[in-house]
């Protein structure tokens, strides 16, 4: 009996001791999915109200489990620490701008040449500007994700940082499949992002645009449609016809910074532009010692910013308002530069 009895203690204890383990390897996992599935009743209710039709809900609802990982790779996300230092851009352009994203960014401008023709007329958005962002965001459409999108905005919606962003573009996708969107089209990043020009649902129900007269707007294979739509997003983001988005500059050894500084604080992503410089006119630029490399300067009336991304010495840009519209579609300075500097390489 009692070797029995010690056996069972010694049983109890190694179970005691796993369960111990799996909870802290894993914590509250029964209860984050309990307590996400309590979460979707709510949610339903927000979509059904919000006009999402019952016939969707009722297909997407029980399918729905959370996605501890998505939730993960959110609070791993940049910005929590304004501190830390700004790395150089010339890494990031070798590998975003690279010999084989340009060979084929000019093969596809090539191929489209008619539709972007088209595209430029209607808009005002250079042909180059449209591919490279294509070209940016999935390879030309090489890889666009596979998450699935509306798990993963369900599953970051439950987290609660970002509750409000992630409810709505859950509930845009939603609406997604209601105007004929498949599920398995619902496919993208995990922060929700999807098709060629990686829109969010709520991108995508605003700005999406048929290219090729088929009555969808299929930015997941459709070349025009994907064109067509980043265009609209440019457009309507208040790109201006016949300006640069910028022009790579060298500034003089002399040049006094503190005349330039920036003394206002953007609302939007401050770390972005707190590393322009104030607005000057390009002939006040010249005036300053500012020189193009390769390309000529805008009209002298044009307004922009300096940007010297990889510091005092280096290559740095003349920045016209086109480039906010770059970063309108993704704020980040090295990716606002990438596009630009691809859209150049490409159009050579």
């Amino acid at each position: 009996m009692g070797g029995t009895s010690t056996a069972t203690a010694r049983l109890r204890r190694i179970v005691i001791g796993l369960v111990a383990a799996l909870a802290g390897s894993s914590p509250a996992l029964a209860q984050d999915d309990a307590g996400f599935q309590a979460y979707l009743v709510a949610l339903r209710q927000q979509a059904l109200a919000d006009g999402v039709s019952t016939r969707t809900a009722d297909a997407v609802f029980p399918t729905l489990t959370l996605n501890q990982r998505v939730i993960d790779l959110d609070r791993q996300q940049p910005g929590a620490t304004s501190s830390s230092a700004v790395p150089a851009f010339a890494p990031y352009r070798a590998q975003h701008v690279d010999a084989a994203r340009i060979a084929r960014g000019r093969q596809t401008y090539l191929a489209q040449r008619s539709r972007l023709q088209r595209i430029e007329q209607t808009t005002g958005v250079p042909e180059s500007i449209m591919v490279a962002i294509w070209g940016h965001e999935t390879n030309y459409g090489s890889y666009t994700g596979n998450f699935d999108l509306l798990r993963s905005l369900a599953s970051l919606a439950y987290e609660g940082r970002r509750r409000s962003l992630f409810a709505g573009e859950f509930i845009a996708g939603l609406k997604m499949l209601d105007r004929g969107v498949t599920r398995e089209q619902l496919k993208g990043s995990w922060a929700g992002a999807t098709g060629n020009p990686q829109f969010l649902p709520s991108i995508y129900l605003r700005l999406a645009r048929d290219g090729d007269g088929d009555g969808r707007a299929d930015i997941w294979s459709s070349p025009a449609d994907t064109l067509a739509s980043i265009g609209n997003y440019f457009f309507d983001a208040g790109w201006r016809a016949g300006q640069p988005w910028g022009v790579a500059v060298t500034v003089p050894a002399t040049f006094d910074r503190s005349q330039v500084r920036n003394r206002l604080v953007s609302p939007r992503c401050p770390r972005v532009f707190e590393r322009h410089s104030g607005w000057r006119t390009i002939a006040e630029w010249r005036a300053l010692g500012i020189a193009p490399q390769g390309r000529s300067l805008p009209a002298d009336s044009v307004m922009a910013t300096l940007l010297e991304p990889d510091g005092q010495g280096a290559t740095a840009y003349l920045l016209t308002s086109n480039y906010r519209v770059i970063l309108d579609y993704n704020c980040s300075n090295f990716y606002a530069l990438s596009v630009g500097l691809l859209a150049d390489a490409v159009e050579r």
